[in-house]
């Protein structure tokens, strides 16, 4: 229901603002109160919006069933501050708070010669990470209202829901992960200059660096036995407002 409202709420906003956007004479106090476009600030504030699809790439040891990925939309909501460098390029620091769900399915190949039950099949990965990125944001020349960009850099989270120090493994039924993660990411949005405020929808695609698995203390379990690496990867759907 949350993410119904969030994207009602931002296509109310696009449709109110329709003759803002397409008019021809160019919005010059954007959330400024009249004293010129906020464009041309050193540092700028703001805030976003979004959902979240995270997913895993796993590399496996053997040629097994891949292990298949239930994912789950998920809901984020951060802060921005953005560092003017000149017309065309910004730099930007986007801290979030993002909660997302993943579910594990695994093939009964992965446990030939072992007893389980329906519930060893499944693994279930909630994560609420403090996200943490840092990009460069590279812009087009604005074209009356409208403004595309691409944008790309490196972030840092932690996962704040992480067991990777509980002592107990999958044989418990924990499915370990670890707390800090490295990623990097590239997108695309366009700016959207309205008079009380810059409106931004914007997609970027986030993939891990590092390996996120914390393995079972049985080096043969058949949870992790034939995980090679597993990495995040996802797609946010983001609304910024400044």
């Amino acid at each position: 229901m949350k993410y119904f409202f969030a994207l009602t709420t931002c296509l109310l906003i696009i449709q109110t603002s329709n003759a803002q956007l397409f008019k021809k004479e160019k919005v010059t106090y954007d959330a400024n109160s009249g004293r010129g476009s906020t464009d041309n600030n050193l540092l700028r504030w703001g805030y976003f919006l979004g959902i979240n699809n995270y997913d895993f790439n796993f590399d496996y040891n053997e040629d097994l069933r891949d292990i298949y990925v239930k994912r789950s939309p998920g809901f984020s909501v951060g802060l921005i501050g953005n560092l003017r460098i000149n017309e065309f390029l910004d730099l930007r620091l986007e801290p979030g708070l993002l909660i997302t769900t993943r579910e594990l399915y695994y093939s009964q190949t992965y446990f030939q010669g072992t007893t389980f039950t329906s519930s060893d099949l499944i693994r279930e990965v909630k994560s609420t990470y403090i996200h943490i990125p840092l990009l460069l944001k590279v812009s087009t020349k604005r074209i009356n209202n409208f403004k595309p960009f691409i944008v790309g850099g490196f972030s840092t989270a932690l996962n704040l829901s992480s067991n990777e120090e509980n002592p107990n493994d999958n044989t418990n039924g924990q499915f370990r992960t670890t707390k800090n993660n490295l990623f990097y990411e590239l997108g695309f949005g366009i700016d959207l200059y309205l008079y009380n405020f810059k409106f931004t929808p914007s997609i970027r695609g986030v993939f891990g660096i590092n390996d996120e698995l914390v393995r079972d203390e049985n080096p043969d379990s058949p949870w992790t036995s034939n995980i090679n690496t597993m990495k995040t990867r996802g797609v946010f759907i983001n609304f910024t407002f400044q």
